[in-house]
């Protein structure tokens, strides 16, 4: 059974601007880009225990793109709590 996701409002403007960038590069980048997100997600959401615990959190990295998506486990409730989705060149103390 498959977990529910829920996007913190931090990771919804991150996904945002991280679409606008890669369009503003090339037009339809953005898109592919949530493409490649949105499987990871589809991902952690059928095996969210796959990715590797760093501390608190569990981290995904984002195929063809250079993100990271930051998770929390809510067993209880069988959801996925979505932190952050992390430009991997960022200090690693803005994760969260």
């Amino acid at each position: 059974m498959s977990f529910s996701c829920l996007q913190l409002p931090k990771a919804q403007k991150e996904i945002l601007e991280a679409w606008e960038w890669y369009e503003d590069k090339q037009s339809g980048l953005g898109d592919r880009f949530k493409q490649f997100l949105f499987r990871k997600i589809e991902s952690i959401s059928e095996n969210p225990s796959y990715y590797p615990l760093k501390g608190k959190y569990h981290e995904a990295l984002v195929d063809d793109f250079p993100f990271l998506i930051i998770y929390k486990i809510v067993g209880q409730t069988k959801e996925i709590l979505i932190i952050s989705v992390f430009h991997t060149s960022r200090h690693p103390n803005k994760k969260f």
